[in-house]
Parts: C-alpha cells; structure tokens; sequence
C-alpha cells in the first residue's frame, strides 16, 4: 500500500479533497460541452486512461481529475509527480467533429488561453503563456512554470491534459524553475473553484473555435494567445529535433500555430516543434507538468 492510499485525504488540511459530484453538478449542463466527470485518488496518467477509453467509443466531452498522478507524462515523453492534492491533474476528451484535423493543433493553444483567462481572473495573479504549452507566473520577481498542457491524438479523438500547480511549497518543487498558485501570492487557491473556471472557460472558447470549423482567425483564437503569450517579443533559444538550435527574436505565432523567430540575419523560421527558453540579456532563463 502506497502512503497516498494509506493517509486520509483530510491529513493536510491546505489541501481538502475535491467533491466529485459537486463538480458535476457544477460543470454538467445540457447543450454543454462536457458530458462526464470523474474524479479518481490516484492513477498512473489522466491522460494514458482517457486514450484508453477514446479506442473504446468514450463519448467526447468525457474529463478524468485525479487527485495524484504516478507516471504523469509532459512533452517529450518528460516524467513529473506532485503531492497529493497540491494541484489540479485533469484530462478531457475531444472529438471535434466539423474541424478539419490539420487545425487540431490549436487545441494545446486553446486550452492555454481558457486555463491562463480563467485562473488569471479567479486567482488575482497574472498567468501568461509560454509557447507551445507552459503556464507561467512570477515568483518574486521571477518568471516561474506553474503549469503544463499535453495533448495527445488517440485514434479519432484528442485527449488534452493539463497539470498546474496550486498549493506546492517552494520545498517542494520538482525543479528550481517551478512554481505555483500559492508562492505567487494568489487570492483564491480554492481548487474546485478554479476547476470550474477552467472548464467553463474552456467550453466557451472551444465552442467559438469549433463554430468556426477551427480557423484561428474567424474564432479569435490566434489574437487572444498572442496576447497572452510571453515569448513574443523576446529572444529565444529553440532547442530543435536532432540537436540543433534557433537563435533570434520570437516574432509572431502563424496561422498553425507554429513560433516564427527571427534569426540574427533577418530570415525568418516556423518552428512546429522544439524546447523554447527564453533568454534574458545575459543569460537563459525560464523552462518544463501535463497529462
């Protein structure tokens, strides 16, 4: 027995269980875009058991929230864990019929924007968006990861993952550059109420995404994370596939939701793929939690 199973969920009193079916009856409503909700103590990764259900004909809509995750997977097949309870692990499943799977690459994008609105406006604190898939926040003065978004395809649907950090001391952080809800001094960290924000904000957006058949511009998409992206406007180190790097100025996010950098010549690259740290004058700074 794991010391997760054999500790009442009520030994940390910062950090109360979530109520699942308070959450449905929060989340669920007709005509809405979620369709199921469960919440799990623990499980391996949200996202490997949403997939899971997706090849057996889950229906779209479905979210899985665990309460711990033991194998949480980010990019780059990177493994992270967190305390029980420290934060919100949760996975959706999306079929969005109508869009043409060229678009589906917007969905990451997508739910950084709904997660960085949503928690910016509940919790007081500004959230900004890494390109591709990092929510930050400041610490001190210091541009911190306080979360991450994973999406997967799983056959004819997409399974989108989102880890963020809400009650984590700074003892006990994965990495120096993590950091969470609680050090950056937010007013609410309440994690059923930013729960529902996030998916009620999520619903809106995916709806006006879908309603446009995914075409980031008719659905306003592309503006609203450009404008809460924090890499545009900055130099950039990209860390590309086999090795290689990109050096310049992030310039604009394209049509498919790929970075454009500047490099020192002018030339300007899509870059579709790769780590991207943002460089201080001086030195590298800031860097990679998901489903």
């Amino acid at each position: 027995m794991s010391s997760s199973q054999s500790s009442s969920p009520w030994s940390d009193l910062d950090r109360p269980p979530l109520r699942g079916a308070a959450l449905e009856r929060a989340v669920l409503r007709p005509g809405g875009l979620w369709t199921s909700l469960r919440v799990v103590a623990e499980t391996g990764s949200t996202n490997s058991d949403l997939a899971a259900e997706a090849a057996r004909g889950a229906a779209a809509g479905a979210v899985l929230v665990a309460e711990e995750q033991t194998a949480g997977r980010g990019r780059l097949e990177r493994r992270w864990s967190a305390p029980a309870r420290s934060g919100i692990f949760l996975s959706m499943l999306l079929r969005p019929d109508g869009v043409s799977k060229q678009r589906w690459g917007w969905l990451p994008l997508l739910v950084g924007v709904a997660a960085a609105s949503a928690v910016s406006q509940v919790a007081g604190v500004e959230v900004r968006l890494k390109w591709p898939n990092d929510l930050l926040v400041e610490v001190g003065g210091e541009e911190r990861k306080l979360g991450g978004i994973l999406a997967e395809l799983a056959g004819d649907a997409v399974v989108v993952g989102i880890g963020l950090n809400v009650s984590l001391r700074e003892d006990e952080l994965p990495v120096p550059g993590a950091g969470s809800l609680v050090l950056a001094g937010a007013a609410v960290t309440d994690r059923e109420t930013l729960l529902r924000a996030v998916l009620r904000t999520f619903d809106e957006l995916y709806a006006d995404w879908a309603g446009a058949a995914g075409d980031p511009e008719a659905s306003g998409l592309r503006a609203a994370y450009a404008a809460q992206c924090a890499t545009l406007g900055r130099s950039v180190r990209v860390e590309l596939p086999g090795g290689r790097e990109l050096l310049g100025e992030a310039v604009a996010v394209d049509g498919d939701g790929r970075l454009v950098v500047r490099d020192g010549g002018g030339e300007e690259r899509a870059v579709g793929a790769g780590d991207v740290l943002h460089v201080r004058p001086q030195q590298a700074s800031c860097d990679n939690p998901g489903g």
